[in-house]
């Protein structure tokens, strides 16, 4: 459901119960485990800069390049090490920004439900 501001309408989504889309990972960003990505727009603006969603991931650790990013834990662990920075540690109910170009490394306690806002 990839739709622009002019044309949606306001609307919510029960993040827990909300039907997911497989996202492959990059078989080179797995540093242990078999965790699987997945995730849905729920919006995003007619430029594409702006981009608004939901992305779960089961446990395991992968490595990632960060965009600008905001995001809230709906459920599950997870700990975010940036790279020369910070060790984060989330979980339900915890809001996290993330730079755009980090280099973090994710390691995942329990499956991982956010629901993100992306600005590239």
């Amino acid at each position: 459901m990839t739709t622009n501001a002019q044309s949606t309408p306001s609307f919510a989504v029960h993040i827990p119960d909300a039907e997911l889309e497989a996202e492959p990972l990059d078989p080179a960003q797995i540093v242990s485990g078999a965790p699987v990505v997945t995730g849905k727009v729920l919006w995003e603006s007619a430029d594409g800069k702006q981009v608004r969603g939901i992305w779960q991931i089961t446990p395991g650790v992968v490595t990632d390049t960060e965009a600008n990013e905001l995001f809230v834990v709906v459920s599950g662990r997870a700990t975010i090490e940036v790279e020369g920075g910070a060790v984060i540690e989330v979980g339900p109910g915890d809001a996290a920004v993330l730079r755009e170009g980090d280099r973090t490394t994710w390691t995942v306690h329990e499956t991982l439900r956010k629901a993100y806002h992306i600005s590239l």
